[in-house]
């Protein structure tokens, strides 16, 4: 516990919710925007939590992912306009590669009423969702599968995914850091997603804004590989000059 009930308050909500805006934080506190940016620094300083583009969270390990059952709760409002804006511009008839992730599993829920998909996918809870579809053929990549959060990983979905040759891969990842590189916790998974984008004639990648300046520990990609970047808040710097050095368009979906 901190010696101060305002931060106390203030930790208890971001652990309930696992990340939380600062116009968010300072409703449910009843503060200014001001008190809350102070508190966050102080908090940031002391590392109890970690700050990012407007917003806080819960401070995470380079090298172990959050819990899946908390990941599929944080930033669900933005996933879910991330997943709207993707579906939206993913045309009917076409063939895609759906990765591991809980953005990609929001995405699947907005695709179940899409007519001649033909989806792809190492996630079982994408494959379950997608099922439902009449008009959705999905094709399952065999592998050993991770009880924690249903996704199919290891060589064998490697080699799986290397028959294919989609019209878009869309991936999601655990973080975005200053170098350019999209990284990730497990190296299983990230050979999979290697396998994604060289099969993938499109590479978009859905990230909300809290993925900015997240650390993990391998890399999976440099944003030169990926075509379009789907997100919820305009990048802070210095991510809108990378974007643009690597070409890649970036979607504000709101």
């Amino acid at each position: 516990m901190i010696s101060n009930p305002r931060l106390d308050h203030l930790v208890d909500e971001v652990r309930r919710q696992g990340s939380m805006s600062v116009e968010a934080l300072a409703d449910r506190l009843g503060v200014t925007l001001q008190t809350v940016r102070r508190d966050v620094k102080q908090l940031a300083q002391m590392g109890v939590l970690a700050r990012y583009h407007g917003g806080v969270r819960l401070p995470v390990s380079t090298t172990e992912n959050i819990e899946y059952l908390q990941r599929r709760q944080l930033n669900e409002e933005a996933k879910r306009v991330i997943a709207r804006e993707i579906a939206k511009a993913i045309p009917e008839g076409c063939s895609l590669i759906l990765n591991i992730g809980t953005t990609t599993e929001a995405i699947a829920r907005e695709l179940v009423r899409h007519r001649g998909l033909r989806v792809i996918t190492n996630n079982l809870n994408v494959a379950a969702i997608l099922a439902d579809s009449p008009d959705c053929e999905v094709i399952v990549a065999g592998g050993v599968v991770r009880s924690r959060d249903h996704g199919i990983v290891g060589e064998t979905a490697v080699d799986f995914i290397r028959q294919f040759r989609v019209d878009i891969g869309v991936i999601g990842i655990s973080g975005i850091e200053q170098d350019g590189t999209l990284r990730d916790f497990d190296l299983r998974e990230v050979k999979v997603a290697q396998s994604i984008i060289a099969q993938s004639r499109e590479v978009w990648l859905a990230a909300d804004s809290s993925k900015f300046d997240r650390r993990a520990m391998i890399e999976l990609a440099r944003l030169d590989q990926i075509d379009i970047l789907f997100t919820d808040a305009q990048p802070p710097s210095p991510y809108a000059a990378l974007l643009a050095e690597a070409g890649v368009k970036c979607v504000i979906a709101s």
